[in-house]
């Protein structure tokens, strides 16, 4: 579950000089101060964040842009492509949608790569398989070989284990993926000029490549669910479940992927009306308390959420909660 604009991963804290003369002196500008968080390695669970202060419950303690989104297959022509943000649904089912030019404008960075190919095939092989991660993969394929993003992009979030036989399930998936950009002509001189080197097209389209990008996309990959109401009103709504239809879309995102799974959380992951995500504390958490959403459903039964858990995230959890039995 761990789930644009390339962002600093830390958010690092801004530094501002202020400049005096025997004229003047300039105050330093209102800037916004950086989140009470810092990401730490934890005893058992790899990455974790940990507050720096004490934060009240209720308080907003981050947003986060994603590095990368893709709507639902289900939802394409009533989401914005771009943020997924919903929008009025267009009569004609194959033309895609932005809610402003702002996010037309910043689709470029995969959308001029992406219209030129064919994806029928690799859409229908999603749709009957289930399947979301090949989506972001074909997303962030179009964003390297447009040269917004490098074949390492998101190498820094945790990858999945994956066995022989899930990476050999891939292999469909990455022949649908690779044939469309090869019938697109992708590496012709122009785009080659952009890529600044026709190699960094046969790195993207390798299977190594797209079994590393879906085995972290396996567990950082973020299901959307647009809450559209004030976040006061949302508290009693669990986290998202990992088969549910309602998600208009997936999202990656950097920071958010460091939060750690509790089955009691004491933070909260929403989105309101669009990819952007908002982190609130559920109760006050204590300066050097370790900040962790759930990634289900909080009101499963102890087996149900194991078995979710084991199966969708590849941990069985240790968490209080589940210790007691609850």
């Amino acid at each position: 579950m761990y789930r644009w604009v390339s962002i600093s991963r830390l958010q690092k804290k801004q530094l501002v000089s202020s400049f005096s003369n025997t004229a003047t002196h300039h105050q330093k500008p209102n800037l916004p101060s950086p989140p009470p968080i810092r990401v730490s390695l934890t005893e058992s669970a790899g990455r974790g964040v940990f507050a720096t202060r004490r934060i009240e419950a209720g308080q907003l303690i981050h947003t986060a842009k994603p590095l990368l989104t893709h709507p639902s297959l289900s939802t394409p022509n009533s989401v914005c492509y771009f943020c997924l943000r919903r929008i009025t649904a267009n009569s004609s089912p194959h033309q895609l949608l932005f809610c402003s030019q702002d996010c037309k404008h910043n689709s470029k960075i995969f959308y001029d790569v992406e219209s030129r190919a064919d994806w029928s095939a690799f859409h229908d092989y999603c749709r009957s398989q289930g399947l979301k991660y090949p989506l972001l993969a074909k997303r962030l394929a179009c964003m390297i070989i447009s040269g917004a993003a490098s074949a390492d992009f998101i190498d820094i979030l945790q990858p999945e284990s994956l066995s022989s036989e899930m990476i050999s399930q891939m292999d469909e998936g990455f022949g649908l993926l690779r044939n469309a950009f090869t019938k697109a002509d992708i590496t012709d001189e122009q785009m080659t000029y952009r890529l600044y080197q026709l190699s960094l097209t046969l790195q993207v389209l390798s299977r190594q490549w797209y079994a590393s990008v879906l085995s972290r996309f396996r567990i950082n990959a973020f299901r959307i669910e647009l809450a559209g109401g004030l976040y006061e009103e949302l508290l009693s709504l669990a986290a998202a479940s990992i088969e549910a239809e309602i998600a208009v879309g997936n999202a990656v995102y950097m920071l958010p992927s460091f939060y750690n799974h509790d089955c009691d959380p004491n933070t909260h992951i929403v989105w309101i009306e669009n990819a952007d995500a908002r982190l609130k504390a559920l109760r006050d958490v204590e300066e050097g308390e370790e900040l962790r959403i759930c990634y289900i459903d909080v009101s499963m039964g102890r087996d149900a959420r194991q078995a979710l858990l084991a199966q969708g995230f590849g941990f069985r959890c240790n968490c209080p909660r589940c210790l007691s039995g609850d």
